[in-house]
């Protein structure tokens, strides 16, 4: 996942405001807690599970550029020990009746649907600002965020809670954000990263001969799509709802009962397949406009990219290529918009 808060380092000079001054400090303070993994995994005085964990980050880290293209550089090759749940905290709002997120803009990354922050206090008080002027809002922990290769990103102890899989998983997505990255348009740079996610776990798993971990995973995709559908759906609903002419009461009434019914049936299926109840966090929370797009932004062009790849027949380098040309179109083509 893309994160804008290192961008405010290198643009300190020309920005004025609390909120630059705040993604700079916490920028810096995270960077300066990096050790070089290397190093960790030879201290004899290191934790044995925390040697354990950074070994196979390792072993994860040389698998993405030998086998997966990915840039062969710094990033992920140090470890960052944190003192808090997560590095940032992403805060999404969106107007009540409208689906598309309030943007923030930034010289170089150019407009992305959220902001970040490094302290969950100062995200929750942002958030406020927009739920009191009547927004949907959402904010959530992010376990990661990509610098896009300005600086050498570090593995952090936030994301050495993840399982496995989904530890490289999180690796092969943040390094690919560092491939490819089209300013202002995060859902062409999430659902890219998504991709090389998904592709590159399935090779690791293949790769590691765990077959009762590549089928588990496999299940999870499979959950995921079905997942994605049901917000595709909840959305599709909610945008016939908003372009309507309705009064805003009814449009309100009406809204809350599209999202109840999609919460309901997730109980539903929860009651026939139990595994299901790891969306449960996100279900028992409030499900809003800003909920519903910060999940569209990272899987709405995801098929279009898998299905890039297979027709290099898995080439990941060619596929980064046919991907490229794809984003100086894109680019080629805002500008002339411009």
């Amino acid at each position: 996942m893309l994160r804008i808060p290192f961008i405010c380092f290198a643009l300190f000079p020309f920005l004025t405001g609390c909120y630059p001054i705040h993604a700079t400090l916490g920028h810096l303070d995270l960077m300066s807690k990096r050790q070089p993994v290397s190093d960790l995994i030879e201290d004899n005085a290191a934790p044995i599970n925390l040697k354990t964990h950074l070994q196979r980050v390792a072993e994860i880290r040389e698998f993405a550029s030998r086998e997966l293209g990915l840039p062969n550089n710094g990033s992920y090759r140090n470890y960052a020990a944190l003192d808090r749940d997560y590095p940032v905290w992403n805060v999404w709002a969106t107007p009540e009746f409208d689906l598309q997120p309030r943007t923030s803009c930034f010289p170089v990354v150019g407009c992305v649907p959220y902001r970040g922050y490094y302290s969950k206090e100062l995200a929750l008080e942002y958030a406020n600002e927009f739920r009191e002027a009547g927004d949907d809002v959402t904010v959530g922990g992010v376990t990661a965020y990509s610098t896009l290769g300005f600086f050498d990103d570090p593995i952090t102890s936030t994301m050495l809670r993840l399982p496995e899989e989904k530890l490289a998983g999180l690796i092969f997505h943040e390094l690919a954000h560092q491939v490819v990255y089209v300013k202002s348009n995060t859902t062409f740079n999430e659902s890219f990263a998504r991709a090389v996610e998904i592709e590159g776990t399935l090779q690791w798993l293949k790769n590691s001969s765990d077959e009762g971990a590549l089928s588990r995973y496999r299940a999870s995709l499979a959950r995921a799509d079905a997942f994605f559908s049901a917000v595709k759906d909840t959305r599709a609903q909610l945008g016939e709802l908003y372009a309507s002419e309705r009064p805003d009461s009814e449009k309100r009434r009406l809204k809350q009962e599209i999202l109840e019914s999609m919460r309901k049936a997730h109980h539903e299926r929860k009651i026939n397949d139990p595994v299901w109840s790891s969306y449960d966090p996100w279900f028992d929370g409030d499900i809003n406009n800003a909920k519903l797009s910060a999940v569209a932004t990272y899987f709405d062009d995801v098929s279009m990219f898998r299905e890039m790849l297979r027709n290099v027949g898995g080439d990941f380098t060619a596929f980064y290529s046919a991907v490229q040309a794809k984003a100086r179109q894109l680019e080629d083509s805002a500008r002339q918009h411009a």
